[in-house]
């Protein structure tokens, strides 16, 4: 947990016998020694940090909605559109929604003070099925339901939605701002599936400056605009004093923001022996967004300096957020030698499948830049990925640990505090590190901030209607490259471009698909949603073959849009790849970085009879693109046929990086795949013999959208691939063997022809499942015991305990 270098929590992570660990070799390059010349103030905090502290504010009544003998007054409550049988039974408010668009509206039985603004909704409820549960409000004394149920995309926030019989509690936050006295009636959509039965116990509309009196000064992890970064948190008049001795060409890094309309003063001072410098002095009046802030401290290098980070408003309290302070240094010397590794950046697309590139022989030119960087760098032609949707795979990558092991496989799942994830590696070892997440399930949601200085949520993202993420995220990263040029730094940049939904922006929509079936198919997608069976596909509208059939339509004919549509996504996003190629040469970088490019997971188009992923398995899901470029560093040209898997790129990384993997890891290096091969033909293979393994869970819950009647593992070893289908409602058999060289989508069952095949697979298998059930991650409850309360508290103010 490099975050706050709390080596000391329990990782009961056992070395697989399949895990190596390689020395740094003399023919990889050696990193910045970016160690003794990062200092983190986040790091540095303690009690005696602040001066002039203010004590707590007094918080303003907390605003409830109730149905229960707890309420103050129960609120008015109303059937409007689909929902049937609306009564209050025992305590909680109960119904059915008869369609997917069924909304209930609530009024407030007090009105609330103006002048406030809404921070969060959380809402404590179950619902039998759907994907998503919605809600916005309307200030009018009657307002008009009409003009809210005519866009379901202008409701104010959405959240994922976990069906079940048990309780759970939704925290909605909104992109727009809403006044409290608009808050008068509150819109609610319980589920989107048809037929869903729900209970709402309460309704909690948290505003700003309720949440704002709850925050302490002190370390946190805070979002402006749904950009999070470690923060240091104070308020006006506060001062944050901290004790260093920087390095050479040292500078402060950061950002600043408010959530004030009052305008807020920022200023840094520099106190070197009894003289004190002001050397940064920034007043923001925009609230809730970052502003980046750098000040020169290379004039003290050497020097034991006081440096101190004070505010000042005119409103006695505000608050100040300083944003991911950190003192870097520029390496001097034989540190910014040619070949030297600076930066990392590891670029996830989602939904990528490999087959889809030109660069593995698609007959489409879909993606040019990436078939050059494969040209300049390596290419592996059979990378495995260890899940088949995000909220399972990223992880993998990111921690080098198969599902079973990390344990996120259902949707509400969350990364225990003591797993260490790469960018925590990078952290600890001085590199910035930033993450520029294209959905909730690389974000917050997962845990998945560990390490990261700087979080971009999905929910940042300007159009939360289109899948269409690069262009804005690498106009976010080219100017953050700028300012980190003379640091080393971590990228983690997740595009979903290729994700549905798939139509590309322009001039991409046309290139490879007929512009005159556009509205055709759009009315086709519309229509065939009524006979879509699954609430989660029917949400994204995803039809089986079967379902297409029965709609009338063409299957062929209408995923064959969708492909069209997929094609020149990836083909808008490629461009932008070359943007950022273009830039790390322009600034200097290319010889210093390494760009690795992979996918979390495929998609399916009919290969078996469904759209979408997350199903199965099948190869169309499971095989995904891995091309590692770094000019001077990564041969170029170089075409690697061995098979290997998604949770090989964490500890190549740090190979590469000159960086230690940490204990109990279940991927290998692919380093020495990289190097130029003076085997005999009959020498002993280059990386230890393992199997490659994808795992599929349906959720416990029947009810579940993620549920859809399979649970599998594959398992690839030998040249073949067996998938064990272990839980089958769907009518699957147990095995299903294929050729995984000849068959890489996995069309064709052998089980029958090779059951010796199946034998021997199926026990390598078993034994695979004994291993990974002894090194499961510890859930966090289990870590915290060990923590004395204050090492706890700043846990949970980065957000990595709830």
């Amino acid at each position: 947990m490099g975050v706050l270098a709390f080596r000391w929590l329990p990782i009961t992570l056992l070395s697989l016998a399949s895990c190596t660990e390689r020395a740094s070799d003399s023919r990889v390059a050696t990193p910045f020694r970016a160690e003794g010349g990062t200092i983190r103030l986040v790091d540095l905090f303690s009690s005696e940090t602040v001066q002039n502290r203010l004590p707590p504010q007094p918080a303003p009544p907390r605003t409830e909605w109730r149905f229960d003998a707890a309420a103050e007054a129960v609120p008015a409550f109303e059937a409007t559109s689909g929902v049937v049988d609306l009564r209050v039974r025992e305590g909680r408010l109960s119904g059915r929604g008869r369609d997917p668009g069924a909304v209930l509206r609530l009024e407030r039985p007090t009105p609330i003070p103006p002048g406030d603004f809404v921070h969060a909704v959380e809402l404590r409820m179950r619902a039998s099925a759907g994907a998503n549960v919605r809600i916005t409000f309307r200030g009018a004394e009657s307002p008009d339901l009409a003009e809210v149920l005519e866009e379901p995309r202008e409701f104010w926030s959405s959240s994922p939605l976990v069906p079940g019989p048990e309780l759970r509690t939704y925290t909605l936050r909104g992109t727009s701002v809403i006044r409290s006295e608009d808050v008068r009636h509150a819109f609610l959509a319980p589920s989107d599936a048809a037929d869903a039965s729900f209970e709402i116990e309460s309704l909690r509309v948290v505003f700003e400056k309720e949440y704002l009196a709850g925050i302490p000064s002190g370390p946190g992890w805070h979002g402006l605009s749904e950009i999070y970064r470690e923060t240091l948190v104070a308020r006006a008049p506060e001062t944050l004093r901290f004790e260093m001795r920087p390095a050479s060409r040292a500078w402060l890094d950061l950002g600043v923001g408010t959530v004030e309309d009052a305008p807020v003063s920022f200023r840094v001072a520099v106190r070197s022996g009894d003289k004190e410098t002001l050397a940064l002095e920034r007043t923001l009046t925009t609230p809730r967004r970052w502003e980046p802030a750098s000040v020169d401290l290379s004039r003290f290098a050497g020097e034991s300096l006081s440096l101190s980070l004070s505010l000042a408003s005119p409103q006695p309290g505000a608050i100040g957020f300083w944003g991911a302070p950190v003192v870097r240094s520029a390496p001097v010397g034989d540190a910014i030698e040619p070949g030297r590794l600076q930066g990392v950046i590891l670029i996830q697309a989602d939904t990528l499948r490999r087959d889809h590139l030109d660069a593995y022989g698609y007959a489409r030119e879909t993606a040019p830049v990436l078939r050059g960087m494969a040209a300049e760098g390596a290419l592996f032609e059979d990378c495995i990925a260890q899940g088949t949707w995000t909220k399972v795979s990223s992880p993998s990558i990111l921690l080098s640990l198969y599902p079973s092991s990390h344990g996120i496989v259902n949707f509400g799942d969350r990364l225990p505090a003591s797993a260490t994830t790469l960018a925590e590696i990078f952290r600890d070892a001085g590199f910035a590190t930033l993450s520029l997440s294209s959905v909730f399930f690389t974000g917050k949601l997962t845990n998945l901030q560990q390490g990261f200085e700087e979080l971009h949520e999905s929910t940042s993202l300007p159009d939360l209607a289109t899948s269409k993420t690069a262009r804005v995220y690498v106009d976010r990263l080219l100017p953050w490259l700028e300012a980190h040029r003379e640091a080393p730094f971590f990228v983690f940049l997740h595009l979903f471009d290729p994700h549905d939904p798939y139509r590309p922006v322009r001039p991409y929509d046309s290139l490879f698909g007929d512009a005159a079936g556009k509205e055709v198919h759009e009315r086709q997608a519309s229509e065939v949603r009524k006979f879509i069976a699954n609430p989660l596909l029917r949400a994204f509208g995803m039809p089986t073959r079967a379902e297409l059939v029965e709609a009338g339509f063409d299957p062929d004919v209408y995923v064959g849009h969708d492909r069209d549509w997929y094609d020149g996504s990836i083909r808008a996003m490629d461009v932008e790849i070359g943007r950022l190629l273009e830039r790390l040469r322009w600034l200097g970088l290319a010889e210093r970085t390494l760009v690795v490019f992979t996918s979390d997971h495929g998609e399916e188009f009919l290969e078996h009879g469904r759209t979408f992923h997350g199903q199965s398995v099948y190869g169309e899901l499971t095989r995904v693109p891995l091309v590692v470029w770094g000019p001077g560093r990564v041969p170029a040209g170089r075409a690697i046929g061995e098979t290997v898997q998604s949770i090989d790129i964490l500890p190549t990384l740090l190979e590469l990086a000159g960086l230690a993997p940490p204990a109990g890891i279940q991927g290998q290096s692919l380093v020495p795949l990289l190097r130029p091969d003076e085997r005999d033909p009959g020498a002993t293979p280059i990386l230890a013999a393992r199997p490659a393994i994808s795992e599929k869970r349906d959720e416990a819950d029947p009810n579940s959208p993620t549920q859809f009647g399979r649970t599998s593992t594959a398992i690839v070893l030998d040249g073949w691939k067996l998938v064990h289908n272990t839980e089958r409602s769907d009518g699957a058999p147990e095995y299903e063997l294929f050729d995984a060289r000849g068959d890489p989508l996995d069309r064709t069952d052998l089980a029958a022809q090779h059951p010796e095949r199946v034998a021997k697979l199926a026990a390598a298998l078993a034994e695979w499942r004994t291993r990974v059930a002894e090194v499961r991650l510890e859930i966090d409850a289990a870590g915290a015991e060990d923590l004395g309360p204050e090492e706890l508290e700043r846990l949970r103010s980065l957000g990595y305990v709830q």
